[in-house]
């Protein structure tokens, strides 16, 4: 299975690669061990978006679209002043960073 890395810079990917970072500057951990450690997390959080999220999101912007960029087909958007509403909610976000893959780029792999 392919993944993307974009997990990582999450707040929980960031401190799983902290902590990893840590543990291998100990001598706690073999750097190919956290390598297989932060792959292992890709994989797991691809699967875990793909069957576990059920639900939907819409998005609309109050205000505008900041920038938008395509690079290495992955979409990436920054909007200003967008409301995100599901079923049971919805919120308010002054800035917002979006940036979404093509699935069937996963399944070429």
């Amino acid at each position: 299975m392919a993944t993307f890395e974009l997990y990582r810079r999450s707040t929980i990917g960031m401190c799983l690669t902290e902590t990893l970072d840590e543990m291998v500057s100990n001598g706690t951990l073999n750097p190919e061990l956290a390598i297989q450690v932060l792959v292992q997390f890709d994989k797991s959080m691809t699967e875990a978006l793909e069957n576990q999220v059920k639900s939907k999101v819409s998005i609309k912007s109050q205000g505008h679209l900041h920038t938008y960029r395509f690079c290495d087909n992955v979409w990436t958007f920054i909007l200003q002043d967008a409301t995100f509403k599901n079923e049971e909610s919805q919120e308010n976000v002054g800035r917002v960073k979006i940036v979404a893959c093509d699935s069937k780029l996963l399944a070429q792999t």
